[in-house]
C-alpha cells in the first residue's frame, strides 16, 4: 500500500478480483481537469471540426492579407 502523502490509495480485497484506486484531489488537479474539460469540450465533436475549419479560415486570411501588403510594398513603382 502507498502512504496517503502520494495523494493516492490504492487497496486491493482478498475475496474479489477488483481493486480499488482513488486519488485525492488538490488544486492543481482541479486545473489540470478544467483545462481537460475545456480542451475536450472545443477540440472534439462537432464544435471541434468547427473550431477547427475557423481557425484554419482565420490563419488563412491573415496570411493573405500580410502577404498582400509585403507585396503591394515590395513591388510598388517609384
Amino acid at each position: 500500500m502507498q502512504t496517503q502523502e502520494s495523494g493516492v490509495h490504492y487497496s486491493r480485497w482478498d475475496d474479489s478480483s477488483r481493486d480499488e484506486v482513488s486519488m485525492t484531489t488538490t488544486s492543481r488537479a482541479e486545473e489540470a481537469s478544467c483545462c481537460s474539460r475545456i480542451f475536450q469540450k472545443l477540440c472534439t465533436g462537432k464544435l471541434g471540426i468547427v473550431m477547427k475549419v475557423l481557425g484554419g479560415m482565420t490563419l488563412f486570411w491573415i496570411i493573405f492579407i500580410l502577404g498582400y501588403i509585403t507585396g503591394y510594398y515590395v513591388h510598388k513603382c517609384k
